[in-house]
């Protein structure tokens, strides 16, 4: 009798984002999950000093060991972890910002890009970075998304959330909303849509329903408040449907966000950054997850700050980046053999 081979779990690398914020803790919790465990091979990616100190005052120093093979033990009861450098300081400056913790969340994140870029990880999660930090470090980008896809050598990304009951995606994200106008385009939306789609396929979605918002209240209301739905979001949605997608707009934005709630669609393109997000996290405000659509690698972030004013005080609530862990798992378990 032939025993059918269990696919292996993917290979899923968190890094810990800013060390003076909540991410070492939230990723150190969240990997004691059973659910992660039978999921997915979490490996920690950040700076040894701040994984020993975060451990020992969550009790967990005797369950983290480093490694530099990222090959976990299938039921492993270890904490699984790789020393991405970074970082010298003698003390973590609990939530302030600091050019060196800017420089060791960059450090984990380059380690965990080129790792996912060579195969050796299947997905990366990230831990929330303080855009202050990550300045004074030299970051490239506006900031963890872009620095990502400067990382991959692609410029074509967008932000996307995703929660159970509604996907957002953004032709823009994280721009001023006047500059965020000139970018509703008819071939932006157009791609928009297209990265998105990628997205869901990799959420078992093969042929999702995607409804696109318009830009203006009640999607113009034919042409009484603004022309660019009639010049650029229509268009770019017939576009769409000629290439074989299944898209409706453009949609008025009040209503839009509700129906596909209600569950009459897949995915919501939004035209700028807080149509969706005041949407999503509304709906889903703790168990949204931040997707990067267009990157040659499985991204999920956390969708919260470095939270710097519950730093150290053991309260940091992990459930959103387990959602993240476990989202990233299952996009990536298409390309996992």
């Amino acid at each position: 009798m032939r025993v059918a081979r269990s696919p292996r779990k993917p290979r899923i690398g968190i890094t810990l984002g800013d060390p003076a914020g909540i991410g070492p803790e939230v990723a150190l919790k969240a990997v004691r999950d059973p659910k992660i465990l039978a999921a997915v091979r979490p490996v920690l990616l950040g700076p040894r000093a701040a994984l020993e100190y975060y451990a020992r005052r969550l009790g967990l120093a005797s369950r983290l060991t480093f490694t530099a093979d990222l090959v976990p033990e299938p039921g492993t009861s270890k904490i699984v972890a790789l020393d991405t450098g970074g970082f010298s300081l003698p003390e973590i400056p609990f939530g302030q910002v600091h050019v060196e913790c800017g420089r060791a969340a960059l450090a984990a994140i380059r380690c965990g890009v080129a790792l996912a870029l060579q195969g050796a990880l299947d997905a990366i999660v990230t831990g929330p970075i303080h855009k202050k930090s990550a300045q004074l470090a030299g970051i490239v980008g506006a900031g963890h998304t872009e620095f990502i896809a400067h990382l991959c050598g692609v410029t074509d990304v967008r932000l996307m959330l995703v929660g159970p009951r509604l996907r957002v995606i953004h032709v823009s994200a994280h721009v001023s909303l006047r500059d965020a106008l000139d970018l509703v385009k008819r071939e932006r939306i157009v791609r928009t849509i297209e990265l998105g789609a990628e997205v869901l396929k990799k959420l078992g979605m093969p042929r999702p329903r995607i409804a696109v918002a318009g830009l203006n209240p009640h999607a113009s209301d034919s042409g009484l408040f603004g022309n660019e739905e009639e010049r650029e979001v229509g268009p770019a949605v017939a576009k769409a449907r000629r290439a074989g997608w299944r898209v409706e707009g453009p949609l008025p934005p009040d209503t839009v966000f509700h129906r596909a709630a209600r569950g009459e669609f897949d995915l919501v393109v939004a035209m700028y950054h807080d149509q969706g997000h005041i949407a999503a996290k509304t709906l889903s405000f703790a168990d949204a997850v931040n997707v990067t659509a267009g990157l040659p690698i499985v991204r999920t972030s956390v969708d919260h700050g470095t939270a710097f004013d519950l730093v150290g005080r053991n309260k940091a609530d992990p459930q959103n980046m387990k959602f993240a862990i476990l989202l990233a798992g299952q996009m990536a378990r298409l390309s996992v053999r």
